[in-house]
């Protein structure tokens, strides 16, 4: 039973503290390019039937009531409800295409809506679009799949609530971020306590068996005494998990945090501390760091798997299921199916003009080679469980760990001199001052990274 502490050292964060991915797959998705298309996609679902097993469907609902001014998400701001209905119109139908292409016996482990905002939707469109889901896919009647969905509190009440349990979803992620006024004005989301909690509440008495609170730690205004008071607040409604994400200001890449005044941005010494703050506070409540921003309560099925080596990572974020591929459906939403990583189209003119040509939205891909699906594996491990067993990847490999990665191994050695790690004859064992570092980890066995690249700080 591995162990779960954490340990944070500003010295070692200083030191290691850089950009680099968050590997919700590896190769990540800026390495998906134009020139893998339908044919590719549809041979690789050809592969995958012959082999079998579960499902995942991660569906996008793009739409949003109003700009969260640090939104990096895909999304299309609207209050016209209605416009939402051409778009499920071409939802449905992808549907209907895809669930013809897998063979009907293959069950619906993970589902989820996100986005955008999923409860967008009004009840109608939310009870359509499940249907026409069940229709195509084999769900699961037993309530025992993770079937989750991503709800704005601000829109969301008991009536919501209630559909959403009758439908089948029984895991539940509320976005917060923070609840100071002057912070939620400079983000452009006002958002209550009173309506945050009832939605809680009402996921509870409906019997959904996991609740999750996102939090964004970086934002414009926050102090460490601000952050504290959310933190606090939240604490005291017990949820079972909790993201706390590092708030990544790249108003070059994304328009709507232009709006957002740089000198708004806290320090990054601030930042740390807060971060430091939120890990004091989170494990003194008795939960775990599960990694990559998640926290849960010891007996949460994600600390539960990772207790036993049975936690894993996809583009969904940690997951307890390994062995599901991954379809992706609606606009820029990624799938996972074999070795291979499918995207679709961006816009909802080319998503609709596709649909109604008959063709599925493929816009980019990727296929793995032998090399990627061994370096996948490793950057796996190393995420989810902290440590990697040389001989498992040996014999899946059929390679020489110690050879094959004699380079990172020499990399790794200045990490394990500052107490990141360890390399042992036959595993590397992250240490609790190097989780929160793990990214750092990772990317020495990413052959991919280069300069140019873009992405958030690692802390």
């Amino acid at each position: 039973m591995m162990d779960q502490s954490l340990t944070f050292d500003l010295d070692l964060i200083h030191r290691y503290d850089q950009a680099g991915p968050r590997y919700t797959s590896y190769p990540t998705a800026l390495e998906l390019h134009e020139n893998f298309g339908e044919a590719d996609y549809l041979r690789h679902i050809e592969q995958s039937n012959r082999l079998g097993g579960p499902l995942s469907l991660y569906f996008h609902i793009p739409f949003c009531d109003t700009v969260c001014y640090y939104c990096a998400c895909n999304k299309i701001v609207t209050k016209n409800r209605a416009h939402a209905e051409p778009y499920l119109n071409d939802l449905c139908r992808e549907i209907e295409m895809q669930g013809a292409l897998f063979d009907r016996g293959r069950v619906v482990d993970q589902l989820h809506w996100g986005g955008g905002t999923p409860t967008f939707l009004n009840e109608s469109q939310m009870r359509r679009l499940m249907a026409s889901t069940r229709r195509y896919f084999n769900l699961r009647e037993d309530d025992e799949g993770q079937y989750s969905i991503e709800v704005d509190p601000r829109e969301t009440d008991d009536r919501t609530i209630a559909v959403l349990r009758e439908l089948g979803f029984n895991r539940i992620s509320l976005g917060l971020q923070d609840f100071e006024p002057d912070v939620q004005k400079a983000v452009n989301r006002i958002q209550t306590e009173q309506e945050t909690f009832a939605v809680l509440e009402a996921a509870r008495n409906e019997g959904f068996r996991s609740t999750s609170i996102d939090l964004i730690y970086g934002l414009p205004l926050q102090t460490v005494e601000s952050f504290s008071r959310t933190l606090e607040k939240v604490l005291e409604a017990s949820p079972e998990r909790f993201s706390v994400f590092n708030y990544a200001h790249l108003p070059q890449r994304f328009k709507t945090q232009r709006q957002i005044d740089d000198v708004d941005i806290p320090a990054p010494e601030v930042k740390l501390a807060i971060l430091q703050m939120v890990i004091q506070r989170l494990t003194e409540a008795g939960y775990v760091y599960i990694g990559m921003d998640h926290f849960a309560k010891p007996n949460d099925e994600l600390a539960v798997a990772q207790r036993e080596g049975k936690l894993y990572r996809n583009f969904q974020g940690y997951s307890t299921h390994s062995e599901c591929d991954l379809i992706g459906l609606g606009i820029t939403s990624i799938g996972r199916v074999g070795d291979a990583y499918i995207q679709n189209v961006k816009d909802l003119d080319t998503y609709r003009q596709t649909i109604e040509q008959g063709r599925l939205p493929v816009f980019k891909g990727f296929e793995l080679s032998r090399d990627d699906k061994l370096r996948r594996a490793v950057i796996s491990g190393l995420i989810c469980h902290f440590e990697l067993e040389f001989r498992t990847l040996e014999r899946e490999f059929s390679i020489d760990f110690k050879t094959y990665f004699e380079q990172e191994l020499i990399k790794l050695q200045k990490m394990a001199e500052d107490g990141l790690l360890t390399i042992d004859t036959d595993q590397i064992l992250v240490r609790p001052a190097g989780r929160l570092l793990i990214r750092n980890i990772c990317m020495v066995f990413d052959r991919y990274l280069t300069e140019k690249q873009q992405f958030s700080k690692v802390i």
